[in-house]
């Protein structure tokens, strides 16, 4: 039987009577504490409701394959079982792991491979994960209402909610990038009390984990990783000795796993491919493809060996990807202002972190051989403009705690106007929506102009390869069109490619005896082992695409079966 009050009321008590119940002490609107579950709640599912629109609307256009790196991640995620040699060793040496990893599970089935949802789950999942990171992180420096506007500006980026759609790294790593700050504010913050020992372990074992996360990630995650280490080694130094004695294991750790990411993928390049520094110095690394894409005798791209012009070509593409016409100056004004000020504060200084992706990717435009394209800039073109996403946290967080700052200091004099500063920063947030959408995102443009050849001449090849018997062994460079066989449907273990490539290289040998159809793209390596040994092929078809060269198809006449 249930005693009186079991259900929060007393029998008898008179309305509005408080006996017999718990009363909370109001709220404060202005209180800035860590976000609680019942908070964070309501911004998970605000996050699935978008992740659902933004999926819909994607799949509905057939937006989700437009980027060439996203079918070559999809590629190498299916090829890690579905190839001739299945395995770890399919990773390949360039692209870090984890994203493929996680697409496993879904590519899979032939029709999320085809389809691109494969590549759409896990990064909707982390577009989830990010927004939540970016509400909890904001907590940590402003109040509910202006966590929220924060949240909101991340939230409602075009640019992110369509790469959430795609197989792209973004979104999984803006995930990462978010939860290390918010794991390393709290930390750091626990190392600084007396009382906080079990908390800093936590946050360490924590941080170690994202930062190994981040190294399989995406490059830039390895410098992330090594200034976290390096915030925590400085908090924990500073730590008084009975916290430090307590969570020295737990720094240990850290340590060790944050060393343990690089370490671990020098290996697999040295055991993979012969080169420990081959992502850096190999075939298919920034440098190697930046000398093959550029025509002999070209000028280098602007801003090559010029932190100056880099800083430029970043920090524009920062502020288009995040804001529509040229109110990313504002936006990024804002945010230098917000960054500045935490710092002068001693304010959650660990924020900071978000800051990381700009002197990286100022660095690698410069003297990393990554060039940035933008029709804002000369040359005006496309290419490389989601980098910018990177800074979006940075801007929101920052920028959202800039206006905080000045409404509080308008409402002393000029309460009126202090308060229409929230309502007024939400509607530029949508009005950032709206705008940003209707002169389409950047990052979806670029997708557009520059599959604008490429998906037509897959599509093609594609329709040839269909023709061919079920089970008929091609030999083909997948290197840049795997997508013609995503297209097709065809398993990657019925080709001969660079993917298995001790089959690959001695097909190559002998192109006829090894496989009933040969497809060449251009000059690759196929076209130079027809051009070589030409015994027992027929050419039965030549296709050409403006922008990308030529496809030719060849029969074999010598083939017997497996060799």
């Amino acid at each position: 039987m249930l005693k009186p009050g079991a259900l929060g009321r007393t029998p008898g008590r008179a309305p509005g009577s408080t006996k017999g119940r718990v009363v909370l002490p109001p709220r404060d609107p202005d209180a800035v504490v860590a976000a609680t579950r019942q908070e964070l709640a309501p911004v998970a599912l605000a996050a699935l409701i978008l992740a659902v629109l933004a999926l819909l609307v994607s799949a509905s256009r057939g937006l989700m394959l437009l980027y060439g790196d996203a079918v070559a991640h999809l590629g190498i995620a299916r090829r890690i079982l579905d190839s001739r040699w299945p395995g770890l060793g399919q990773l390949g040496g360039v692209w870090l792991p984890l994203p493929h990893l996680l697409m496993l599970p879904f590519v899979q089935k032939m029709e999320w491979w085809q389809s691109g949802l494969a590549g759409a789950w896990p990064s909707l999942l982390c577009y989830i994960v990010s927004v939540i990171g970016c509400y909890k992180l904001a907590r940590h420096m402003m109040p509910m209402t202006w966590a929220f506007a924060a949240t909101a500006f991340f939230a409602l980026n075009p640019n992110l909610l369509y790469l959430s759609t795609t197989a792209m790294t973004e979104p999984l790593f803006l995930a990462l990038l978010l939860w290390s700050v918010v794991v390393t504010v709290e930390g750091v913050q626990a190392l600084g009390h007396s009382k906080g020992a079990a908390v800093a372990r936590s946050r360490m074992w924590i941080a170690g984990a994202l930062t190994f996360a981040m190294v399989f990630t995406r490059y830039d995650g390895w410098i992330v990783g090594a200034v976290v280490w390096l915030v925590f080694a400085v908090a924990w130094w500073k730590s008084v000795e009975k916290v430090r004695a307590a969570s020295r294991n737990a720094f240990l750790g850290l340590t060790l796993i944050s060393l343990a990411g690089p370490l671990l993928w020098f290996w697999y390049n040295s055991h993979f491919a012969g080169d420990w520094l081959d992502f850096l110095r190999g075939p298919y690394s920034a440098a190697a493809i930046d000398k093959k894409t550029s025509p002999p005798g070209s000028k280098h791209y602007r801003g090559w060996h010029n932190p100056g012009w880099s800083l430029l070509f970043y920090t524009r593409t920062a502020q288009v990807d995040a804001a529509f016409w040229e109110t990313g100056f504002a936006v990024m004004v804002a945010a230098l202002v917000g960054a500045w000020m935490v710092w002068k504060r001693h304010l959650h200084r660990a924020a900071l972190l978000l800051w990381v992706p700009l002197p990286f990717y100022v660095y690698s435009v410069a003297w990393g051989s990554v060039p940035i394209f933008i029709p804002q800039l000369y040359p005006h073109s496309f290419y490389n403009s989601r980098y910018g996403m990177e800074m979006l946290p940075a801007l929101a967080i920052f920028g959202a705690f800039t206006v905080m700052v000045l409404e509080r200091r308008v409402r002393a004099w000029k309460p009126k106007v202090a308060g229409w500063m929230l309502p007024v920063t939400l509607l530029f947030v949508a009005v950032n929506l709206v705008m940003m959408i209707r002169s389409t995102p950047l990052v979806l443009k670029e997708a557009q102009k520059n599959s604008a050849t490429r998906i037509p001449f897959e599509t093609s090849v594609a329709q040839q390869l269909r023709q061919a018997p079920a089970g008929t062994p091609i030999l083909i460079d997948t290197s840049d069109h795997i997508g013609a066989l995503q297209q097709a449907g065809i398993p990657l273990k019925q080709t001969l490619s660079p993917g298995d490539s001790d089959s690959f290289n001695r097909a190559l040998k002998a192109p006829a005896e090894s496989a009933a159809l040969v497809v060449s793209f251009g000059d690759d390596a196929v076209a130079k082992s027809v051009a070589a040994h030409p015994q027992g092929l027929a050419e039965i078809l030549v296709m050409c695409t403006s922008g990308q060269g030529c496809a030719r198809f060849y029969r074999s006449d010598l083939y017997k079966g497996t060799r």
